[in-house]
């Protein structure tokens, strides 16, 4: 996994049309891992700009880029997590993700995205969502997976149920978050 990487959110996120040469250019100013996730809506873009910088020669091929995605919460049951993964698959254009991460440690039910109330927190399956993501690795989908946004005690709790470790808890902090 490249140390630096170039991420995809945008509030609120321009069109295709306005992302896809940010992409473009991050990818000719050397960036070579990509962060997107569904709760984003940058996938599509992120696909087109690396099809598009593929045919203009800025990469050579699929293993010159490390492109991870997450899985957003209200998909975050074992029944949804291989369908979700496929969905992102298509709007990115790719076979398979190099890094899948769970998003957030909870489960909300199906078309919440912002303005998160109580009522729409369900039981969180961890045991379940993280066997569903182990089989989405075994199906060669993606390459790793891992966590986001974790803390100690879930971390904890997950990690005496696995088959395969997470990779990475990747931790959203970010300058302004402290101010």
């Amino acid at each position: 996994m490249p140390m630096l990487g170039f991420g995809t959110a945008a509030i609120p996120l321009p069109p295709n049309d306005e992302l896809i040469p940010v992409f473009i250019a991050a990818i000719e100013a050397g960036y070579r891992h990509f962060d997107t996730a569904t709760l984003y809506g940058s996938e599509e873009a992120l696909g087109l700009a690396l099809a598009q910088a593929q045919r203009q020669g800025l990469i050579k091929n699929r293993r010159d880029i490390f492109v991870t995605t997450k899985l957003w919460c209200s998909d975050a049951h074992p029944d949804l997590v291989l369908p979700a993964l496929k969905k992102s698959l298509q709007r990115l254009g790719l076979e398979y993700v190099d890094l899948y991460l769970i998003h957030y440690p909870v489960r909300l039910r199906q078309g919440v995205a912002g303005n998160i109330s109580k009522g729409d927190v369900l039981p969180f399956d961890i045991k379940g969502t993280w066997k569903a993501m182990e089989d989405c690795s075994k199906l060669g989908l993606t390459k790793s997976i891992g966590v986001s946004n974790f803390g100690a005690r879930k971390l904890s709790e997950l990690l005496q149920n696995v088959t395969i470790t997470p990779a990475v808890n990747q931790v959203h902090i970010f300058p302004v978050m402290y101010e």
